[in-house]
């Protein structure tokens, strides 16, 4: 390797290393934000937290890697076009497509790097993740209980002032609220002056000794009078036990259940299971199809039959009546008048249950309708996992050449205009990123189209870009890039002036000049 390749290129990796490593740490700082309310008041060990953050920073790296390489490029091309490097290697016959070759070389050696870490690491760290918080969520209730706010256990929510004992076990002034069957309205309210909780490893029962304390509860009322009156009861106790299942809060989902999370897969993960949903999508698309088939089929069979019916008893009465004349007569009446043959009571009748029969149909096809709409969206979500894990690898090719012939431009080092310019087209690519992956999933879009939408609306400007540092003309002229613009607002100003000149012209009956004013 050539003496300039390894300076660029140590120049390159030493700046994108501090990047990824400030970034990286600002978006776990965020994620224990994020799950705060989990982490907090559960007298969990360290390493406990800090293997729930490790287990959840592998999904940062397809957001924290692109801002990396954009905002390191920019900075390392930056320097070197600001300290007339760059010129020194033109002098010297060295264009920047060549001072580019050996960092392509990385960043292609980074992109199927991100691309393995986005198919083997990200779903089985996901795993492990999904499962902590599973454990986590699911510690015992002697612990997760936390003094000074309400915690909801089961069908109860619990509030004490303050706890004690080796295990937290002695509780001081317990305020309780059970919810009834219906499991929306506080039923049951049960304050004591202190109380004691008593668990076990291995069973899912929660014992609560509450000791001096109330016990409150609605009575059902039976008139409006006397839900007025709010009723309720009144016990006051020594010593009250309150035994609670939590077999619901300790349960964890089965791991089968828990593989088919589309975050959890690799491609070919991803493309079996999408084998299988499409499979369901069309056999739901036929059943449906065939029961409303099969529904109308019936309904034209049993009307048919009726109608049968009455031609032959039509008939047979109109043959005895005209034999003579050896032929038949039909009675032939519009659609529109058919329920002029019925008297009132029947035409009523009549209609309802055509209503019925066509709002259980309609009711029936929505419900179908929207069935296939979730496994569509399902399906959505398994292409849009898929995609990501290309999207990144061309994401790093992608700000690679934004940044690196943007800093030859702007020849700006350090942090301040590099920043400005990395931040602002990463939130660019990310909010069109976001805003295709949300249409996709509500199947707006192809979710092959909602994946790579961000990396197609920014692949023009970095042809752009390239193209212009590589041409050795750094003036980029975005006053031509904005005139249409400018001028478009001009030609809409002068239409606006000259119409509120007419309106005047038209009210006053000639325009009023300042002058006479």
């Amino acid at each position: 390797m050539k003496i300039i390749d390894r300076y660029i290129l140590k120049s390159f990796v030493t700046t994108l290393t501090t990047v990824f490593a400030i970034l990286y740490f600002i978006f776990i700082l965020q994620a224990v934000w994020l799950f705060i309310t989990e982490l907090a008041g559960k007298d969990l060990d360290v390493f406990v937290i800090i293997k729930f953050l490790l287990l959840y920073s592998p999904k940062m790296v397809p957001l924290v890697l692109p801002l990396s390489v954009l905002l390191s490029s920019i900075m390392t091309f930056g320097s070197l076009a600001e300290n007339y490097e760059f010129a020194a290697m033109k002098a010297s016959g060295i264009s920047l497509g060549r001072a580019l070759r050996p960092l392509s070389i990385f960043i292609s050696a980074l992109a199927l790097l991100s691309f393995w870490f986005a198919n083997n690491v990200i779903p089985k760290a996901e795993y492990e993740f999904i499962n902590l918080r599973r454990e986590i969520v699911a510690v015992k209730p002697a612990m997760a209980i936390a003094p000074g706010q309400f915690t909801d256990l089961g069908t109860s929510n619990i509030k004490v002032d303050k706890k004690t004992g080796d295990k937290g076990q002695y509780l001081d002034n317990v305020t309780m609220h059970i919810r009834g069957n219906g499991g929306y309205k506080n039923e049951v309210v049960i304050r004591s002056v202190n109380g004691e909780l008593a668990t076990s490893e291995t069973t899912n029962l929660l014992q609560l000794q509450l000791f001096d304390g109330n016990y409150y509860r609605d009575i059902p009322h039976k008139t409006y009078q006397d839900a007025n009156k709010m009723p309720f009861m009144k016990v006051k106790f020594d010593k009250y036990t309150v035994n609670m299942d939590m077999a619901e809060l300790n349960k964890t989902e089965d791991p089968e259940r828990v593989t088919n999370t589309y975050h959890m897969l690799n491609i070919s993960q991803l493309s079996y299971t999408l084998d299988s949903l499409n499979n369901e999508v069309v056999a739901s698309k036929i059943s449906n199809s065939d029961n409303l088939t099969l529904r109308l089929k019936s309904l034209y069979d049993s009307n048919k039959a009726a109608d049968t019916t009455d031609q032959d008893d039509n008939h047979s009465q109109e043959v005895s009546i005209d034999s003579t004349k050896s032929k038949t007569a039909y009675l032939e009446v519009a659609p529109e008048k058919i329920l002029e043959q019925f008297n009132k009571t029947e035409k009523t009748r009549i209609l309802t249950t055509a209503n019925e029969y066509v709002s259980n149909l309609m009711f029936n096809t929505e419900t179908n309708d929207a069935t296939v709409l979730n496994q569509m969206k399902k399906i959505n979500d398994h292409y849009l996992a898929l995609n990501e894990k290309f999207v990144i690898a061309y994401s790093c090719f992608l700000m690679f050449f934004i940044g690196a012939p943007l800093g030859a431009i702007i020849r700006k080092g350090g942090v301040g205009l590099p920043m400005v310019f990395a931040v602002i087209i990463f939130i660019t690519y990310h909010f069109i990123n976001t805003f295709g992956k949300k249409v996709a999933q509500e199947d707006g879009m192809s979710p092959i189209l909602g994946s790579w939408i961000g990396a197609l609306v920014l692949t023009p400007l970095a042809v752009f870009v390239t193209y212009k540092a590589t041409a050795d003309n750094g003036e980029v002229n975005f006053g031509a890039v904005f005139e249409p613009f400018v001028d478009a607002f001009a030609w809409i100003k002068e239409r606006i002036k000259a119409f509120f000149g007419l309106i005047k012209t038209k009210i006053f009956g000639k325009e009023i000049d300042n002058k006479e004013l």
